[in-house]
């Protein structure tokens, strides 16, 4: 009763559902007071179950069987009033009344235990989420960082996505984000070997192409553990960009593992920086760690480097349009990574019009004043 009652109060105690409920009650009483006063041939009765459908429309099971319990008890009344409990019509009225209020508060029952049922697995996504995809600090280094994660299932809010910011040994900042072949839940243990290689190979390993053949190795010695080959017996891997951005120099490196290219925008201008030497995704075991080389490029104070997964850039407008992510950036006038992410998440959802069909994740930075920045000359 305990549970009951507090199910109950919970809902009266919120403004709305003290409203709402008056409506359903308001009906049991019209009906009533108007069966009650028509013709012995006109019966109003079984337009009762309107108040237990209603309710379930708003309210949990609990609340809907008293409505219910009240709607069969008018019906009851009802037939007391006109010619007593024993007629075949008045007995099949309050039968079918009954019926029917019961299958309203099992389909809001089953309602409800599917709606908590999606509320754990949220819960749990979302947990997954921080130990996974741990939320970069806002500021590192010289940096200012901002970041969005979209998930195309709804009930799980993480998918095949992935990106993370650490610290070097060297005073700079390492950077990733990266995309796994396929989405949902089955892509989070071959994300979840990339980032945990990242993490600690961004602290010891001397240059960026080193760093990239240490997630390659570790990605190549766990894969078959981590992946669902079971039901998705093809190729895995990941394409990845791994940049190394130096605190006091203005140039800073890329390698682009088979990945979307980064926009680089300065003095308002936008930059697609293409790789010279691409490498191919993470995953490609048989191939030699020497493929991997660094891009250099400038990144200078005030400039915003944004980078994304390929979720954003073939995200499809209901007409079939591609999401131009370069020109709708060139049109923004934000100046700050969080002006500009929030810009960017208006406008993709407006183009689609719905929720994403893939997972999309950005990642925005932004160098700020640094002491001693090195600026490189540039040919």
């Amino acid at each position: 009763m305990g549970v009951r009652r507090a199910s109950v109060d919970r809902l009266l105690e919120q403004p709305s559902g003290r409203g709402l409920v008056a409506i359903p009650l308001a009906l049991i009483v019209v009906i009533t007071v108007v069966d009650i006063h028509s013709p012995a041939d006109v019966h109003l009765g079984p337009l009762l179950v309107i108040a237990p459908a209603l309710t379930a429309s708003f309210a949990g099971p609990w609340l809907t069987a008293a409505i219910g319990v009240l709607a069969v008890a008018a019906q009851v009344f009802i037939a007391l009033l006109h010619g007593g409990l024993a007629t075949t019509n008045h007995i099949s009225q309050i039968a079918a009344l009954t019926v029917l209020s019961a299958l309203v508060v099992f389909v809001c029952y089953v309602r409800e235990r599917r709606g908590r049922q999606l509320s754990r697995a949220r819960s749990v996504a979302e947990a997954a989420q921080r130990v996974l995809l741990r939320p970069p600090p806002h500021r590192i280094g010289p940096l200012r960082v901002s970041w969005l994660y979209l998930a195309a299932e709804d009930e799980t809010q993480i998918g095949g996505d992935l990106f993370a910011i650490a610290r070097a040994a060297h005073p700079g900042t390492r950077v990733i984000i990266g995309d796994v072949r396929g989405k949902g839940m089955a892509a989070i243990g071959e994300a979840s070997v990339v980032l945990s290689a990242f993490r600690e190979g961004a602290h010891r390993c001397a240059t960026l192409p080193e760093l990239t053949a240490v997630l390659e190795e570790s990605f190549c010695l766990n894969v078959e553990d981590v992946s669902d080959t079971r039901h998705d017996p093809g190729e895995h891997f990941i394409t990845a960009l791994v940049l190394d951005i130096p605190d006091h120099d203005a140039q800073a490196q890329m390698v682009n593992c088979g990945h979307c290219p980064p926009l680089l925008v300065h003095d308002h201008q936008v930059t697609v920086l293409h790789s010279r030497r691409p490498a191919p995704p993470l995953g490609m075991c048989s191939l030699p760690a020497s493929s991997h080389r660094a891009d250099p490029f400038p990144f200078e104070t005030g400039d915003i480097l944004l980078l994304y997964t390929d979720g954003v850039i073939e995200a499809r407008s209901p007409t079939g349009a591609f999401y131009p992510l370069a020109e709708r950036v060139a049109s923004f006038s934000a100046t700050s990574p969080d002006a500009l992410l929030r810009n960017i998440h208006d406008d993709l959802l407006a183009h689609v019009g719905e929720q994403p069909t893939d997972d999309a994740a950005l990642l925005v930075i932004e160098r700020t004043a640094s002491h001693h920045l090195h600026r490189p000359h540039l040919e």
